[in-house]
């Protein structure tokens, strides 16, 4: 495969020219992506909650409204009752019901329902429901609010509901993902700039990062004509494919120019690259692929959006670096480390100092290794207890549904939500919604058949009133006449009843689950609304998650084996990859949950987190520590196959390897605090979260906890039994470059300008299980090399 892929770069202008036409027409493609996302899709649409909303949507739609005004008057002290108050709100009203797409108007004015006005009687609410799908309803707010917002003659109008939350969410993310980029590549430039020290070379990763996220989008514009698509999923999209982009081209111009010094000639050197480089981002590319791919089994669109759009950015990325940069660098050749930057700053002594620095860097890494390896259980067992201490907040972790509550707190939306909690009876915002058979013959003549059951539900234990299509019922008598809207809540051979909860019962907590377990247990009966649809998503994802881990688990060790032929490092790559996760849920619970740090970050603690994002935060982290993993362990395992020293492997694949990791981590970590400057609180956690649990997994992991486990198990770490053994030679990618001179010195490879070196293997291991003695760094020879 990477013999074949080497044949590509024979013609590299040819490929360069496919490739940007193929990107320039995807980007055309998925131009109009955005538009068609959506800002839903928790909820899981095969449910009895998801049934029910259905049926009420078509036949009763007024019923549920996801429109609110909340209207206050401009006078102080100014009661909802007085004249001019009653005359303004009464043509708020009619406006409204002239609107195109907009039904089931309600107010205080003209249905007298006290759960409409403010306790104190200085507010009170108008309620609609603006028809049709998630982007015709975004477009409908969008073109009422401007006409419906603020001082509308003696009363002052703050729009709120769901379809003012969703749209506001939409926008919000749209333009934190434009601030995020803008924070995130500038500094992701200076770091490449001085990992790189040439402007060509630290350009390739950002190139190939903006073809990922391009086709991406492409893709995902495709998919939205076949399915829903969260608009987070942009996000992702955006900031892994920076990510990896950096990632996978960092690894490979790394191994481009290590090469160089074996092989002076490009095209052998390119090949080279492909054949050990290469082999390595298609294991990473497969095994992150698998990871996010786990989340297509969950039914919420939200979940499988990030499959939708992680996967292709996965495959687009290694796809570039395997073509587009070994053409361009055929193409670049010693042009690739043109523009350095310490001689344009006129930085000369520090140009000079630049690859001591770097050999300096390699011989730190070297001696922590030997040093963690000298104490392994030591360090094996502190580290372990370090990273579980870390992860002790999430057991007390509580989840929620995403609601108003994910939005700064100057959201308009978010206040409309919170004053109708605070200011108003009942829960109105947690509304359970009862879908009932009609079984008289004619229910406008039998009216009984509604007053009965209606009357008997008022009376169950946390029901603060139930809207019918007879009126609203309180402690099991008629407390209001029927609203026209809610004579509309009877047609054919179905009923809508809507239960509101009580004041001090939260609209999902363990006393609406039991509320909507009680109802369901009405024959017939169909439960749906805010509570019901969360506990069936929560369910759901239960239900799924097993399947979910068992797919991740299982590809990644059957992954792990074929590129490294060991039974033990896939399991320790799977118990090292779980321990990378330990600081990101107990961060999330600590901060997001609990609060710690809100001033700092700017949100509002809530006391839970979003049911979704612990199982989408655990699939993507868990894919990019694989993909740390996979470069660590690569080169251990080279080292080992070429000398056959356990030890002096696992030294010299983390002196390899340690630099290149952590400042792919770093750079990996700033777009995901990019991400995470969110206004957004559920994409703060996701970003901020995911980088902790990157910066831990390339340090602490990778650095202490690694070595540490391979040291104890010995060569034993390369054991596998003689039938797999014969598999993973058949099935595994075992590519290497031919040996046209002798290996680089261990210290690395100069970071700069390709210099021919001879430099004697490692020594062997010395007696007793020592590790291998430590090659000089120290200049020598006129080269001034080892």
């Amino acid at each position: 495969m990477f013999a074949r892929l080497d044949k590509l770069t024979a013609r590299p202008v040819l490929v360069l020219v496919v490739s940007l036409a193929f990107v320039a027409a995807m980007m055309v493609l998925g131009s109009g992506a955005a538009s068609r996302l959506l800002s839903g899709g928790t909820e899981d649409l095969s449910s009895e909650s998801a049934r029910a909303t259905e049926v009420i949507d078509e036949r009763f739609p007024g019923s549920r409204p996801n429109l609110v005004l909340l209207v206050r008057p401009t006078a102080e002290d100014t009661p909802v009752e007085h004249p001019d108050v009653v005359a303004a709100g009464e043509d708020l009203v009619e406006r409204l019901e002239a609107e195109e797409g907009v039904t089931g108007v309600t107010s205080y004015w003209t249905s007298g329902a006290l759960p409409l006005r403010s306790t104190d009687g200085q507010a009170a609410m108008i309620t609609a429901r603006i028809t049709g799908d998630e982007n015709t309803v975004s477009e409908t707010f969008t073109r009422l609010a401007p006409e419906f917002r603020g001082e509308q003659g003696d009363v002052a109008v703050e729009l709120g509901g769901e379809a003012a939350v969703r749209t506001e969410t939409e926008s919000t993310v749209e333009a934190d993902t434009v601030r995020g980029e803008l924070f995130a590549l500038p500094i992701t430039l200076v770091i490449l700039l001085f990992v790189f020290r040439s402007v060509v070379a630290a350009l390739v990763p950002l190139i190939v990062g903006v073809v990922t996220i391009a086709t991406t989008n492409g893709v995902l514009r495709v998919i939205t004509e076949f399915a829903d698509v969260s608009i987070f999923a942009q996000n992702l999209a955006t900031g892994l494919g920076l990510g990896l982009a950096i990632d996978y081209a960092l690894l490979f111009l790394r191994r481009y120019r290590e090469e160089r010094e074996r092989r002076p000639e490009v095209r052998r050197a390119v090949g080279a690259t492909i054949a050990t480089a290469g082999r390595t981002v298609v294991f990473s590319a497969l095994t992150v692929a698998v990871a996010l791919s786990s989340m297509l089994v969950f039914p919420q669109y939200f979940l499988r959006s990030f499959a939708y759009a992680g996967i292709p950015v996965v495959l687009f990325c290694a796809a570039a670096v395997l073509v587009l940069v070994p053409a361009a660098l055929v193409l670049l050749g010693d042009r690739i480390d043109a523009l350095d930057v310490y001689r344009m700053l006129r930085l000369r002594r520090r140009a000079a100092a630049t690859e001591s620095d770097e050999r300096q860097s390699g011989r730190t890494w070297y001696r922590l290794a030997v040093a963690v390896m000298r104490r392994a259980p030591l360090f094996a067992v502190g580290t372990t207890a370090l990273l579980l201490l870390l992860a002790v907040p999430f057991l007390r972790v509580e989840l929620g549904p995403a609601d108003h509550r994910q939005l700064p707190g100057h959201s308009e939306s978010r206040q409309v939500a919170e004053a109708a909690e605070e200011e108003f009876p009942g829960r109105a915002d947690g509304g359970i919604d009862v879908l009932l058979p009609v079984t008289a013959e004619d229910p406008a003549e039998d009216p009984l058949l509604v007053p009965t059951r209606a009357a008997e539900l008022s009376e169950m234990d946390g029901v603060f009133a139930v809207v019918t299509p007879l009126g609203t019922f309180q402690e099991g008598a008629l407390a209001y006449a029927p609203t026209p809207v809610d004579t509309e809540r009877i047609a054919g051979d179905r009923m809508a009843f809507s239960v509101v909860p009580e004041e001090d019962i939260a609209a999902v907590s363990p006393e609406s689950r039991a509320l909507v377990e009680e109802l369901r247990e009405i024959p017939g009966a169909l439960v749906t609304g805010q509570a019901a649809t969360f506990f069936d998503a929560q369910d759901a994802l239960a239900e799924r998650l097993p399947v979910a881990l068992a797919i991740i688990v299982v590809a990644a060790l059957v992954l792990m084996f074929l590129f490294t032929g060991s039974v033990l490092v896939s399991v320790q790559t799977l118990v090292l990859n779980g321990l990378s996760l330990t600081v990101m849920f107990g961060a999330a619970v600590w901060i997001w949950q609990d609060g710690n740090g809100a001033a700092l970050l700017g949100f509002d603690p809530i006391g839970q987190i979003e049911t979704t994002l612990p199982v989408l935060m655990f699939c993507l982290t868990f894919g990019l520590s694989m993909d740390y993993n996979i470069i660590v362990l690569s080169r251990i395992k080279e080292e080992y196959d070429r000398g056959g020293d356990h030890r002096a492997a696992i030294a010299l694949g983390l002196q390899r390897t340690g630099g290149l990791v952590t400042a792919a981590a770093l750079i990996l970590a700033v777009v995901l605090f990019g991400i995470g400057s969110s206004q957004i609180t559920n994409m703060q956690m996701l970003g901020i979260g995911v980088a902790l649990a990157i910066l831990m997994d390339a340090t602490v992991v990778r650095g202490f906890l690694l070595p540490a486990l391979m040291a104890l198990t010995g060569r034993a770490t390369w054991w596998a039994p003689a039938p797999l053994q014969r598999f993973q030679r058949r099935f595994g990618l075992r590519d290497e470059p031919e040996p046209d001179a002798p290996p680089a010195d261990p210290a690395g490879p100069a970071p700069h300008r390709p210099v021919p070196a001879a430099a004697p293997a490692p020594a062997a291991a010395r007696p007793g299980g020592e590790p291998p003695a430590e090659p000089s760094m120290e200049p020598s020879g006129p080269t001034g090399r080892t």
